[in-house]
């Protein structure tokens, strides 16, 4: 039987802890025998899970004889892991097992070593950290998951359950994987990626700057439609001086600045109103609701409709 080892550590995410222990202890295959067997392992006998401690049963060496080792996230991502641990870790994927993060986890799996010169993601909030922990990995802020074979990374949160149902397909077919799905009340795969979640920051403008009135008037007119000239001309300066202030105030170019307070926008309207898609388009400054799609499906990693699916507010009035 394919064994299965979630590693607690002292500050372990609850949530991040839980979920891989409940999908993994239920899947059945098609005979009803139970899929893996799950062990709950620690660096120490007892685990400080913050809102309460667990005594984990099982120590490292039952780390570096698993299949498949869970790194749940930590509340505080940036407290070094023991060296005991990245050992252990270590030594479980040389030995051919698989190692997935869950949330902040991947700061544990990237302080390994293992995922340098790979695609790996964690939540959102903490991906600039990541980044900036861990230089020589590709931190991807926007996806679910990523599968690097015997590396895995996933998301925040739910994005959980996303990477372990894959990793339950991955050993068993789609049929298994969709009976666990249906019993975390998941779909198998779902819309878009982590960037539909992600709280769109427009790019700061410094106080005093002299871009800073430039900027307002681009938001407040972001529905009509500016070209760079007409930009600069407000602003009162070149294009080229204009693209280069810009890029050392902002580290973005008018246009890519302009696009993204459209889509910002557009999210607003599709959570807070029942405008048509087509009519939001217009109304944020795109010419045409294809290329408002493509651009929406680009920034955000899922389409306007889905979108709004996702996270349309209820009993709101809709403003004319």
């Amino acid at each position: 039987m394919h064994t299965v080892a979630v590693l607690a550590l002292d500050g372990v995410v609850p949530f991040d802890l839980s979920t891989p222990i409940e999908v993994f202890t239920r899947v059945r295959l098609p005979g009803g025998e139970p899929a893996y067997r799950v062990l709950i392992c620690g660096a120490t006998p007892t685990v400080d899970a913050g809102a309460f401690t667990l005594q984990a049963p099982f120590g490292l060496d039952a780390v570096a004889d698993a299949d498949t080792v869970i790194l749940p996230g930590c509340a505080d991502g940036a407290a070094p892991v023991p060296d005991e641990v990245l050992d252990a870790l270590r030594r479980a994927h040389a030995g051919g097992a698989r190692l997935a993060s869950i949330c902040s986890g991947a700061f544990i799996l990237a302080a390994t070593g293992l995922l340098d010169g790979l695609r790996a993601t964690t939540h959102w909030a903490g991906a600039a950290a990541l980044a900036a922990r861990h230089p020589e990995v590709d931190v991807d802020p926007d996806v679910l998951y990523v599968d690097n074979g015997r590396l895995l990374t996933s998301a925040g949160a739910a994005a959980g359950l996303d990477l372990c149902l894959h990793l339950i397909r991955r050993d068993h077919g789609s049929a298994v994987a969709a009976d666990a799905a249906r019993l975390s009340v998941m779909p198998l795969e779902r819309e878009g990626g982590q960037a539909q979640f992600i709280v769109h920051e427009q790019p700061p403008a410094p106080r005093g700057s002299a871009l800073e009135p430039v900027l307002r008037w681009m938001e407040d007119n972001c529905a009509h439609d500016l070209s760079l000239d007409r930009i600069a001309a407000r602003a009162g300066m070149s294009t080229r001086t204009l693209n280069r202030r810009f890029r050392e105030q902002t580290g973005t170019t008018p246009l890519r600045w302009l696009q993204l307070t459209r889509i910002r926008r557009a999210q607003h309207l599709l959570e807070a109103t029942d405008h048509p898609v087509d009519r939001i388009a217009a109304r944020v400054g795109f010419g045409s609701p294809t290329a408002f799609r493509d651009r929406f499906k680009r920034v955000v990693g899922t389409n306007p409709h889905a979108y709004r699916s996702a996270f349309r507010r209820p009993a709101q009035s809709t403003p004319a």
